[in-house]
């Protein structure tokens, strides 16, 4: 894994996590303003949908340099749309960028030929 795939994975990583407690933070403000007089339904939407945004372009660019099949690339989407999925995301990446990182070291040391 080369140096701009790594940090592709790693800015998708590190924003989906805050993806996902804005998420369930906005949902948590839509039922308050609907029992309560709190409305944070405006402020909260604008930092999600950032967050929504960047989520998206770093997915893009990852799937772009992983070549990741569809299926994958598709899973990655459908967990930033669901109200926990991008801790599910986050832990994945951790894991597929770990797994990544071992290869290329076994494959500089030549134990594997992959």
């Amino acid at each position: 894994m080369d140096l701009k795939t790594a940090s592709a994975l790693r800015r998708l990583r590190l924003v989906s996590a805050p993806e996902a407690v804005s998420f369930l933070v906005l949902l948590l403000c839509s039922v308050l303003k609907r029992t309560t007089d709190f409305n944070g339904v405006p402020v909260m939407g604008a930092v999600h949908g950032v967050l929504f945004v960047l989520y998206v372009i770093f997915w893009l660019d990852a799937w772009n340099r992983t070549n990741w099949s569809f299926g994958t690339a598709a899973l990655y989407f459908v967990l930033s749309v669901l109200p926990t999925g991008g801790f599910f995301a986050e832990r994945k990446l951790r894991r597929e960028s770990e797994n990544a990182v071992i290869a290329a070291r076994a494959r500089e040391e030549g134990i594997v030929n992959a």
